[in-house]
């Protein structure tokens, strides 16, 4: 038998919702760090700029001064050339510097060192290292000259390779830095044994390190006289701005036009018929596409 609902039976309640728990709010003093913690000898200082970031000094070489005792620093000079430390590095080539300019006899046997550290240097990532490598460059090329080719290994090749490649960057102050670099290497060195070295980049893969090797090339051939000039050979340097004159950039394009011009006046400076004699030359000796170039140039030369 069913059972039957009782209509007056007490409704169940629902369920009750719990109650939430208020968050216990904190006093704002006790949410401020007390103003001793921040003495505490247990915290940890305020981070300083790392080492990397600190500044050089870029000194023009004629506020350089002499070394006080430069027997005693040669050796400490040597030991930071292979100093793992770029700051180190630069204090050591800045050194070298004064050496080159004050007591270059000092510097003499180590100059084959030196090269290398450069290369070296040039080749770092960081600017400061690369334009303080190039300045002291420059300082060397001044001091020595030519004993500078007069190295037993590639030093003095890759010194100049580095040195075309950074006269071809984008970065200004490094660019302009080298091309003073290639500059002082020109004015201090004899032009024969200098265009020997410098002639394999005139036809440089890289465009960039060709115009400014036609740059060097230029100026060497520019202090050159009949003597040199017959002795490298008229023909080979005439040759050396043929392959420069369609160069793609202006820069080499230019540079070639000025060592024909200087090749024509060496050439005709004891001459009074002067294009006569240097038409002749031209076409006894290139090609005639080539010949007419060189023609063309110096009849428009002032």
């Amino acid at each position: 038998m069913a059972l039957r609902p009782i209509d007056n039976a007490l409704p169940v309640p629902p369920p009750e919702r719990p109650m939430k728990q208020l968050k216990a709010s904190v006093p704002a003093a006790a949410q401020k760090e007390p103003e001793s913690k921040a003495n505490d000898e247990n915290t940890a200082p305020p981070l300083q700029p790392p080492a990397g970031e600190a500044s050089i000094d870029y000194v023009p070489s004629e506020q350089l001064v002499a070394i006080e005792d430069p027997i005693s620093e040669i050796q400490e000079m040597i030991e930071g050339f292979d100093s793992k430390d770029w700051m180190k590095l630069c204090a050591s080539l800045n050194k070298a510097r004064q050496f080159a300019i004050f007591h270059s006899e000092l510097l003499v046997p180590n100059l084959e060192k030196a090269m290398s550290v450069l290369v070296k240097a040039m080749k770092n990532p960081r600017s400061a290292l690369i334009k303080t490598s190039i300045m002291a460059s420059s300082d060397i090329f001044s001091a020595y000259g030519d004993k500078l080719l007069d190295s037993k290994t590639d030093a003095f090749d890759s010194w100049l390779l580095q040195l075309l490649l950074k006269s071809s960057q984008d970065k200004k102050f490094v660019c302009e830095e080298a091309d003073r670099a290639l500059s002082s290497m020109v004015k201090s060195m004899t032009s024969l044994p200098l265009l020997q070295k410098l002639k394999g980049y005139g036809s440089h893969h890289n465009l960039r390190v060709r115009a400014k090797a036609a740059v060097s090339i230029s100026n060497a051939v520019a202090k050159m006289g009949m003597e040199e000039m017959k002795e490298f050979g008229f023909v080979p340097l005439a040759q050396m701005a043929i392959g420069l004159l369609n160069d793609k950039l202006p820069e080499a394009r230019e540079a070639a036009r000025k060592v024909v011009v200087s090749i024509y006046e060496v050439y005709t400076r004891d001459e009074e018929e002067k294009q006569e004699i240097w038409q002749s030359f031209c076409e006894s000796y290139l090609a005639p596409v080539h010949a007419h170039s060189l023609i063309k140039i110096t009849a428009v030369s002032p």
